[in-house]
């Protein structure tokens, strides 16, 4: 007889439970003892003293086959023909939110079984053996589609990142966080740049994806969720510039990005040292961060590329993708967009810029370094304008009201053109109105009647 694996394995985890009362009572100890080891049991696997004494009973009687679950038989009264159950199916199908009571309440009402004739827990596992019990149903209505595994073939292929949320005490004992962002290869699992900072701003990501493509050579592609600090208009024109191909996430779909999150979850052990440590800055937390990640994660094998990931990453023959120094600059500037007013500035970060007059009320894009904004750079897309341009110095003087370009001054004219072409238009509409009757036909009508010659009936055109 072919032995259920799955009452095995449910068998096993029970005597695990079991195993240090076992070896308290093969030990004789002092029932006090007993109490606390059983309770201390049931505390560590959420089950009641009286399961637990069960499960003891159980394995003295028969061994570890009294720890398999009972299996259960369908033959005699409770038996359930097989068109009823594929009634029940149909009526899980309808709705799937019913429960097996409903369903069998709906049966019985319909006279298609008779009351009471049903076991609810008969039914309940005719169904989940032919996958249609309310866990399988509500998996089969979440939104989206199955989400399977995949990895790229070659290093800086891909890149995930993620900003980790880290609690810790300072040096005066207050509590702080810190926030860890992290820069994984898909296909290595190696981490490229990691590190802690103590704000959520979108610049500790700027800073992070920098120092990764400094070290690192460009990715092809990035993968990030939805946060506000990947997805802006500054990451766009960065990756854009790179030549970086940006991917986010599906909405409210955390195993797609399944690899940066197992990360996460092994970044645990490296933060319940750093508390034994007592880590109270954000440098001792990068320095410790740094040690960890090349001796406990970069040198220990990893389950899913059978390698460790620093090995793989070195020992790929795909070449890194390096960037100039000037091209990296340049992509990791800032844009936003300004109106230039009518004396030709834009106010950018409280402060003015003088671009020119030719542009007075165009929208221009401003370029900068957010760590110097003495210098900006002046872009004007539709028209090839590139400026780079200081803040305006305002002396105790007023200065010269700049000279409006010709195109924007006010043409001179001899007369209204809109009032010559209303009084024609006018004309017209009078000449209609006035030709619309004749009274000299209708005079001619009734001089005719009179006997009068024409032309004296007393008529007149108008």
């Amino acid at each position: 007889m072919i032995e259920n694996k799955a009452a095995a394995e449910t068998a096993e985890n029970r005597y695990k439970i079991i195993s240090p009362a076992l070896s308290a009572i093969d030990e004789k100890a002092d029932p006090a003892k007993l109490s606390q080891i059983k309770a201390e049991a049931c505390e560590r696997s959420g089950i009641s003293l009286r399961t637990l004494d069960r499960w003891i009973l159980a394995h003295a009687k028969e061994g570890f086959n009294g720890l398999k679950p009972q299996q259960r038989t369908y033959r005699g009264p409770n038996a359930i023909p097989d068109e009823l159950v594929e009634e029940a199916i149909l009526l899980r199908r309808e709705v799937p939110a019913r429960s097996v009571a409903q369903i069998i309440e709906i049966l019985e009402m319909e006279g298609k079984a008779p009351a009471g004739g049903i076991k609810r827990t008969t039914l309940q596992d005719k169904m989940a053996a032919r996958g249609y019990s309310s866990r399988q149903m509500r998996l089969y209505q979440q939104i989206g589609v199955a989400s399977r595994r995949f990895a790229r073939r070659e290093r800086g292929d891909l890149w995930h990142a993620d900003i980790k949320f880290v609690a810790y005490n300072n040096a005066q004992g207050k509590k702080q966080w810190a926030y860890l962002v992290i820069f994984l290869d898909d296909c290595t699992r190696y981490v490229l740049h990691g590190e802690f900072y103590g704000n959520l701003e979108q610049s500790i990501v700027e800073d992070c994806f920098r120092k990764a493509i400094i070290k690192e050579g460009a990715p092809r592609r990035v993968y990030f969720d939805r946060g506000k600090q990947f997805r802006n208009r500054w990451m766009e024109r960065a990756c854009a510039k790179l030549d970086i191909k940006l991917l986010f996430a599906k909405p409210y779909s955390p195993e797609s990005t399944g690899k940066i999150e197992r990360l996460n979850r092994t970044v645990d052990s490296f933060l319940a040292e750093a508390q034994l440590k007592k880590l109270s800055t954000l440098e001792e937390y990068n320095h410790y961060f740094n040690v960890w990640l090349q001796e406990c994660y970069h040198s220990k094998k990893h389950g899913s590329i059978m390698d460790t990931p620093e090995n793989a990453y070195k020992t790929s023959k795909t070449p890194l993708r390096y960037v100039p120094a000037e091209t990296i600059s340049d992509a990791f500037l800032h844009s936003e967009n300004r109106k230039v007013d009518k004396t030709g500035c834009i106010r950018f970060a409280a402060k003015l810029y003088d671009v020119g007059i030719p542009l007075v009320g165009q929208v221009v894009e401003v370029v900068y370094d957010p760590a110097d904004t003495q210098l900006l750079t002046v872009q004007h897309g539709p028209t090839g304008y590139v400026k780079q341009v200081r803040e305006l110095a305002i002396g105790p003087h007023a200065g010269k009201r700049p000279k409006l370009p010709d195109a924007a001054l006010v043409a001179p004219a001899a007369t209204s053109r809109l009032l010559d072409q209303k009084e024609k238009r006018h004309m017209r509409r009078w000449d209609a109105v006035r030709h619309a009757i004749s009274y000299s036909a209708i005079d001619a009508a009734g001089a005719a009647q009179q006997g009068l010659p024409a032309g004296e009936g007393g008529g007149r055109n108008v």
